[in-house]
């Protein structure tokens, strides 16, 4: 092929990109040329005269991305150079300045843009004092027990093996917030086992804390069948043991995990795009909303929101400036 059909069917592809919204060119895993040309020999003509258009994350000209373009798919990049659940190369960072990110999470050259917004919500006080360790562990006993005997929602008690009521320190300043149990969870009896789980590990890790450092819970105690989400009326079955365990805990902080944790907590039913990059107030606990580790196991491009949302969390507990 010669130089000058090259350049026009890689201009053409990078042309049509720039149309659907496509600000980063993806790395190809193997050579594509045949599928360009096919492409380009489809598109009108007279795309050659079209002036340069300067990409708005990179700041680079169309020729310049052509050029690009050109000698990623000559010169593929081998899967091996790539970070596993990633489709974009990992970018060189300063690790002077910034902690380690998650291991198949991207973590952005700089800092997030997020402000400093103060917390959003009124700071009410705990309905009672917070007990002593003793008092506490006796609290979620008891609560425990509670759970294990409920049978309000039918669809689940019936196939349950057992109840998921939580598991961590009883006296934690964080609180994981999760949805509901998974067939690991329900198999084991605790919380975040399968594979979200160990993704929540790895982000407990990169954010400078430990599993048995925080206090782990879902909103629902039991499985539901096939791992539907929810149903507004199981939540509301729930929400007196979630509550009354979050008011045993006290936490400084809890982090919301999904978009059913969310829901239950704040009583909202923004998404939680629109929820992240601020503090919410669940009495006198800051209230922080992500994504859920099984969502970002479906969708590896959002592991990147959910690390900054993480720094925002470490730069408000004062492990990141």
């Amino acid at each position: 092929m010669e130089n000058n059909e090259w350049y026009l069917a890689t201009k053409q592809l990078l042309t049509h990109l720039q149309r659907s919204g496509i600000t980063r060119l993806p790395i190809a895993h193997q050579p594509l040329p045949d599928a360009i040309i096919a492409w380009g020999q489809q598109e009108s003509s007279g795309l050659a005269s079209h002036p340069a258009i300067t990409d708005p994350i990179a700041g680079q000209t169309r020729s310049t991305l052509v050029g690009q373009l050109a000698t990623t798919i000559s010169n593929p990049q081998p899967k091996s150079a790539l970070p596993s659940g990633s489709s974009s190369p990992a970018r060189p960072v300063d690790n002077t300045s910034q902690p380690a990110a998650v291991p198949g999470m991207q973590r952005p050259s700089a800092l997030p843009t997020f402000a400093q917004a103060p917390v959003t919500g009124e700071a009410k006080a705990w309905a009672s004092p917070k007990g002593t360790s003793g008092e506490r562990i006796e609290s979620l006993r008891i609560l425990s027990e509670e759970v294990k005997a409920c049978r309000k929602c039918s669809d689940i008690v019936c196939r349950r093996q057992q109840t998921v009521f939580g598991i961590g320190p009883h006296d934690v300043r964080f609180v994981m917030f999760g949805e509901a149990p998974g067939a690991e969870e329900d198999r084991t009896g605790e919380p975040f086992v399968g594979p979200a789980g160990q993704l929540l590990d790895k982000i407990l890790v990169a954010t400078g804390l430990k599993r048995d450092e925080v206090y782990i819970m879902n909103t629902l105690k039991c499985r539901p069948p096939n791992n539907r989400t929810p149903t507004e009326i199981e939540v509301e079955n729930c929400r007196p043991f979630f509550e009354s365990q979050i008011e045993i805990l006290q936490p400084e902080y809890i982090i919301c995990w999904g978009s059913v944790a969310s829901r239950a907590l704040l009583k909202t039913t923004e998404s939680i795009g629109r929820l992240r990059g601020r503090f919410y107030r669940y009495k006198q606990a800051k209230v922080l909303v992500t994504y859920h580790p099984s969502y970002l196991l479906r969708n590896p491009d959002a592991k990147r929101q959910t690390w900054e949302d993480m720094k925002f969390l470490m730069r408000d507990m004062g492990t990141l400036k």
